[in-house]
């Protein structure tokens, strides 16, 4: 008989590709999860694994074994859930991590909401970048979670993992006004303010990491005609962006590749209040989605944009039955303007 725990260990490694990373992950050392994928091994009766340098591939076999454990593991999901929906009343800990605006202007009404409705939850909420939940929810250190995708940057796959759309909202490039003057919004795109450049002789930066910046968008990812027209005449500004390796960043990168250029970042800043605030100040341009600016400080212009930001709420596979997990979506959902929701499971 398969050891599922020796499974779970099998389907990480599939996804991060060294026994190093799924010690950690796991919180075990690396030579507790050697043993464990060798005693894995051993039952199966075939070899699994090879090894490729530092890094651990999975044979034919291996791979074929990792989809039958994302099936085992959820089926286990149901019947936690179904076990779960047999007491009486909600309790305990939910554990929901979320990415920083949506933590600002979503949660607190949904998580009053979850208050009213099931007292005796305890929502935990961790604030996260949508690029780090599909790791933390696989290995349990998250129940539910908050991630985004924009039209430049799809979201990827994940086996192990569910999705339900929760809301979409417009995006629109932020830039100085020029003065004092009340923040202006435009629905459709504007022209840059005159003399709003990037600063005289200031180099290029290059970045690189996990973001994905160099790659271009593909084709359909996004409207690089529509935004492009109105990004092309900041090639020569200075950018606001997020930290590499954020979603937020390669965003901002690949539309505007996609507009012909690459973006002269002055500041990586990953909260979009303070984005706003310095784009008020003339220390550049910025791309930021409709929940992001909310609030804009006077002296920024926004431009619409013809691209879009998705929220949507994640868990893993087979537990949107789960009580506390349907009860948090249904919070989630009641808190929302109606004319924000977007629809229920795709």
């Amino acid at each position: 008989m398969l050891d599922v725990r020796r499974l779970r260990l099998l389907r990480e490694l599939s996804y991060r590709g060294t026994i190093a990373a799924v010690a950690e992950a796991m919180t075990f050392t690396p030579s507790a999860v050697s043993q464990q994928l060798a005693a894995l091994e051993r039952e199966a009766g075939v070899a699994l694994l090879e090894r490729t340098g530092r890094r651990v591939t999975l044979t034919p076999a291996g791979v074929a074994l990792v989809g039958h454990a994302e099936a085992v593991l959820e089926r286990l999901e149901q019947a936690s859930a179904e076990l779960a929906a047999a007491h009486t009343g909600l309790v305990g800990a939910i554990r929901v991590g979320a990415f920083p605006t949506a933590t600002r202007t979503i949660l607190p009404a949904a998580l009053a909401a979850l208050g009213r409705d099931h007292p005796g939850l305890e929502p935990m909420v961790d604030e996260i970048d949508p690029a780090e939940v599909a790791p933390r929810l696989r290995t349990g250190d998250l129940d539910v979670a908050l991630v985004h995708e924009y039209d430049f940057v799809p979201a990827i796959p994940d086996l192990a993992l569910d999705t339900e759309p929760l809301l979409e909202e417009p995006m629109y490039l932020a830039s100085g006004d020029g003065g004092d003057s009340p923040v202006r919004r435009h629905d459709t795109p504007g022209e840059a303010p005159a003399g709003h450049g990037g600063t005289p002789g200031e180099a290029p930066v290059r970045h690189g990491g996990m973001s994905g910046g160099d790659v271009p968008a593909r084709h359909g990812d996004g409207d690089s005609d529509g935004a492009g027209d109105v990004l092309a005449r900041w090639r020569d500004a200075s950018w606001i962006v997020s930290k590499p390796g954020t979603l937020c960043h390669t965003m901002t990168v690949r539309a505007c590749q996609a507009a012909g250029f690459a973006p002269r970042i002055r500041h990586h800043i990953d909260d979009f209040a303070t984005v706003l605030a310095m784009v008020a100040v003339g220390q550049g341009v910025a791309l930021v989605p409709e929940l992001g600016a909310a609030d804009p400080p006077g002296g920024v212009r926004l431009t619409g944009l013809p691209m879009r930001r998705r929220t949507q709420i994640a868990f893993r596979r087979g537990a949107s039955a789960h009580p506390a997990v349907a009860a948090f979506t249904a919070a989630l959902r009641s808190s929302l303007p109606g004319g924000r929701r977007t629809g229920h499971a795709r």
